[in-house]
């Protein structure tokens, strides 16, 4: 039980490697909090929202108190430079790089001392395929 007592937040925790994730967390003895687009036993929606956002932080720091681990999970959609459109583009970047780092921010002030932000990221931000521009972008900037 590594982790009892510790809160562990997870972007696009429902599915996927966030759930897996969630669930190596939880097996371990965290609590754990997740923000998804897809339904979901704590908290439903998108990243991209500041205001969603806002509302998951407050959630978080009313049930819990404090954040020890943040994995910013959430998947920026998986477009090519031909068909993705300056919208879906800016979306990307607001999944994958704006609201990991506001996220964060909200979470600042009730960090355990040994706090871990954890982002996840791909090997397509150093090699993008084609039809991946957008999430490539989108995880590059994460990484950096």
């Amino acid at each position: 039980m590594r982790f009892q007592d510790k809160v562990v937040v997870i972007t696009g925790g429902a599915s996927g490697i966030g759930k897996t994730i969630r669930d190596r967390f939880e097996a371990e003895g965290a609590k754990t909090a997740i923000i998804d687009i897809r339904p979901n036993d704590y908290f439903q929606g998108s990243v991209s929202d500041q205001r969603l956002l806002e509302q998951f932080a407050a959630k978080v720091i009313r049930d819990f108190g404090k954040v020890d681990i943040l994995v910013n999970n959430a998947k920026p959609i998986m477009q090519g430079i031909d068909e993705c459109s300056y919208e879906a583009f800016s979306h990307a970047l607001a999944v994958g790089v704006s609201g990991p780092f506001y996220l964060t921010r909200l979470f600042m002030p009730v960090f355990s001392d040994q706090a871990s932000v954890i982002n996840i990221t791909s090997t397509r931000q150093d090699q993008s395929m084609p039809q991946t521009e957008s999430y490539a972008a989108a995880k590059g900037a994460l990484a950096a």
